[in-house]
């Protein structure tokens, strides 16, 4: 029999409500046993909720009665919107967990539930997950976009149009020696290669990963190139350390800001150079090169032309406020931290640069489990365009389906829902 949990759902008291939510077969008796009644269901009841165990008081509470399926966890639920003092919640959590088959919920627990009952699937699940970390609008709204089923409902779309391709193809197999039958029209191809290219535009979306993480800029260059400064400048902090002694920045340095709602991540690293006896420096170069391989964007601080080959990069004309500063012709940006002149073009390139690799507001955007569930569809559906066999046109739409049923969580998925339901909060 499935436990009953239970768990604050709101934010960490003091504040002027707390919200704890009761998940289970038992959540109706443990509503009664706390607040002497069960309310009418989806209505907001005031009552006095008392400790079961020596009959006092509690709190003075609205009390909400969900009985299942059709709550968010597709179980019963009760909710109690308390007053949000310390004292108040953890005395009610008390009373709660001194209750037989009750116990506090692990964290994330809530939402698998709501998965495993049917009430959300993986991708939603997924959406959710991020829309609880969001700091920018953009990351907001492509999970509000993802949580609210807009991937899932493309996804059942396709999941029909294999299936009916594979209904043609089982038809084939099973009665293509009798007379009524025809062998696979020739519409079948034209339709498979449809689908594949369908599937195709979307995988040539901008992906989540750098929405969720931001969008990757590595400044990149030689010892006292500026790059220190010009990190502190475009994320109006100190986070690096600056001199004139070459080799100060020994690591990679890392800070995420949003300008103009666009998450960006700034990245500073140590100066490249050849040699580097010093083994700690050698490190430090080694994860620089690193850093610039994984960059969605480099701004080469060194001499011109010769920045790692491979990334996109800019050619950055840094320290301008100096007489003896390198100029450089084909230089995108020349700037100069100290002074401030052209940070403000630089920002702003950057900026539309990311929003351009950015998914658009409210577009949903695939993540890289999806994507490569996504592609192995594709694959299979461009397979049965070629293949002859009608045997093994219906495997490969059978993988094709299977790929997509574990994107949306209908198969498969064991190995990472644990993985996934850890990012949420207790009580979620």
């Amino acid at each position: 029999m499935t436990e009953t949990i239970f768990a604050q759902s709101s934010g960490p008291p003091p504040a002027a409500i707390a919200v704890v939510r009761i998940s289970g077969p038992g959540a109706g008796a443990a509503l009664m046993a706390l607040a002497g009644r069960l309310p009418k269901s989806r209505r907001a009841t005031a009552v006095t909720l008392s400790d079961p165990a020596d009959g006092a008081p509690l709190d003075r509470a609205l009390a909400l009665w969900l009985p299942g399926p059709a709550t968010a966890t597709g179980e019963d639920v009760a909710e109690l919107h308390l007053h949000g003092g310390r004292a108040v919640v953890a005395a009610v959590e008390a009373a709660l967990a001194r209750l037989p088959g009750l116990r506090r919920a692990e964290a994330g627990e809530f939402t698998r539930r709501a998965f495993a009952n049917g009430r959300i699937d993986l991708a939603e699940a997924e959406g959710l997950a991020d829309l609880l970390t969001a700091e920018t609008e953009l990351q907001r709204r492509s999970a509000m976009a993802m949580a609210e089923g807009a991937l899932s409902r493309l996804v059942d779309g396709w999941r029909e149009r294999i299936l009916a391709l594979g209904a043609a193809v089982e038809a084939v197999l099973d009665f293509g020696d009798e007379d009524d039958v025809a062998p696979l029209a020739a519409r079948f191809g034209d339709e498979c290669a449809q689908l594949a290219d369908d599937l195709s535009q979307w995988l040539g979306r901008p992906r989540a990963e750098p929405l969720r993480e931001g969008f990757r800029v590595v400044l990149a260059g030689p010892p006292n190139a500026g790059k220190s400064s010009l990190f502190n400048a475009l994320t109006e902090s100190e986070a690096a350390i600056t001199s004139t002694i070459p080799g100060t920045t020994r690591d990679v340095i890392t800070r995420t800001v949003a300008i103009e709602g666009v998450p960006l991540q700034f990245v500073d690293t140590a100066g490249l150079h050849e040699g580097g006896a010093d083994p700690v420096e050698r490190i430090g170069i080694d994860r620089a090169l690193g850093a610039a391989r994984e960059a969605d964007l480099v701004l080469w601080l060194g001499p011109e032309g010769g920045g790692p080959q491979g990334v996109r990069l800019w050619e950055i004309a840094p320290q301008s406020d100096r007489p003896d500063h390198p100029a450089k012709s084909s230089a995108r940006h020349t700037v100069s931290a100290h002074r401030g002149d052209g940070l403000a073009a630089l920002r702003a390139d950057i900026v539309a640069t990311a929003r351009s690799a950015l998914p658009g507001p409210g577009e949903a955007a695939l993540s890289a489990r999806q994507h490569r569930l996504l592609g192995e569809c594709r694959d299979a559906v461009t397979a049965a365009v070629v293949l002859d066999d009608p045997l093994l046109v219906a495997e490969s739409l059978r993988l094709a389906r299977v790929a997509l049923d574990r994107l949306v969580g209908r198969a498969g998925t064991e190995d990472m829902l644990d993985a996934l339901f850890g990012r949420f909060c207790i009580g979620k």
